[in-house]
């Protein structure tokens, strides 16, 4: 860690116990949308013996110095999630999502600035990571038609993005790049109005696709749905998932699909391929409506793993939800801008789609 704040001249510097920064899972490129964004997470841990103010972040190119992201008020605010202050001896996270114009730069550093109790403040530079440039996997649909949402958000307090597990000894964000597949109608409707039926959900029941040629390494199958759309009562954190699938597309990435109907058409060791149907949406395990839960991930498991990007291709982007309270209030959905963008890419938050129907594929 390097002290930045400089000493005046013929005196010591003055030392103080801060934070130790450090990067989680290396960022990977990503366009979602229409821009190039290097997703990551800072942890930052207070060593001193004070709660610390955190006053500013800003992510740099490691070669060339150039600052990508300069995070102060209300962007801070919304990259910690919360308080700025941190307790002594706390861990705090913070999300960043640094844009990238050209080319993507080698490698990442951060400079932080905070100040104690005594309001003065420092500024330190750590959390070196090198970007990783492996090939991002191409997938494929994962539904057919639409149009479907995708409901997520970065900045949402506890979204799938928000939330880490440490379930072996490892903080990890299985769900760094998790998307909810949600069908809606024209009027933004989920379903016919003041029905409690599951069959009159658009989603529920909907085929579910394999999103690339591959192996399935886990399923779970047997939670049945509930009766209606009343809810499903809060599970073991083991049960969220409800009914799930995970396939090995290669290169050490999982396709993970949650909350499946019971019936799944694929077992453990099955090859399956790019369109081949594998089960269907439901509404089990942790969830609040009948979606489809979608994430990449480095391993065959829910939860100890961590989520990592992809490239969708097949859809059309038709419109957008300005925002996930928006959606959640059933207010008719915008047209599309140049700005949600079009595959092949990760698709917006929030955004419209339309699936191409892939070819049909029998075992």
């Amino acid at each position: 860690m390097v002290l930045l704040a400089g000493p005046v001249m013929g005196q010591t510097p003055p030392s103080r116990q801060g934070f130790d920064i450090r990067v989680g899972a290396a960022p990977a490129p990503v366009r979602i949308g229409g821009q190039t964004r290097l997703v990551h997470e800072l942890q930052l841990s207070n060593f001193a013996p004070t709660a610390l103010e955190v006053r500013r972040i800003e992510v740099i190119d490691g070669a060339t110095g150039q600052v990508l992201t300069d995070l102060q008020g209300s962007a801070l605010d919304a990259a910690l999630g919360g308080s700025r202050t941190v307790p002594a001896s706390a861990f705090v996270l913070v999300y960043l999502e640094a844009p990238v114009d050209g080319p993507a730069p080698d490698r990442l550093r951060h400079r932080l600035t905070f100040a104690g109790p005594d309001g003065r403040e420092t500024v330190v530079e750590n959390g070196e990571v090198r970007i990783d440039r492996a090939p991002l996997p191409l997938l494929g649909p994962p539904l057919r038609g639409g149009p479907w949402v995708a409901v997520y958000q970065p900045d949402m307090e506890r979204g799938h993005r928000r939330v880490a597990y440490a379930v072996d000894g490892q903080a990890r964000v299985p769900g760094r790049f998790a998307i909810d597949w949600i069908k809606v109608d024209e009027t933004g409707a989920t379903g016919r109005s003041g029905e409690s039926r599951l069959d009159g959900n658009l989603s529920f029941g909907a085929e579910v696709l394999a999103v690339a040629d591959g192996v399935v390494a886990a399923t779970r199958d047997g939670v049945p749905d509930p009766a209606d759309l009343s809810g499903v009562d809060r599970v073991a954190l083991e049960d969220a998932t409800g009914n799930y699938v995970a396939i090995d597309i290669g290169g050490g990435r999982y396709a993970f699909y949650e909350h499946l109907s019971p019936g799944l058409r694929v077992r453990p060791g099955d090859r399956v391929r790019r369109g081949q149907v594998i089960g269907a949406l439901g509404f089990t395990g942790q969830a609040s409506g009948p979606h489809l839960h979608f994430h990449l991930s480095d391993a065959p498991e829910p939860l100890p793993a961590e989520g990592r990007p992809y490239v969708l291709e097949g859809f059309r982007v038709v419109g957008r939800y300005p925002s996930i309270q928006a959606f959640g209030r059933g207010e008719p959905w915008d047209m599309a801008t140049e700005a949600d963008g079009e595959g092949p890419s990760f698709p917006a938050h929030n955004v419209v789609v339309w699936f191409e129907d892939p070819p049909t594929v029998d075992r």
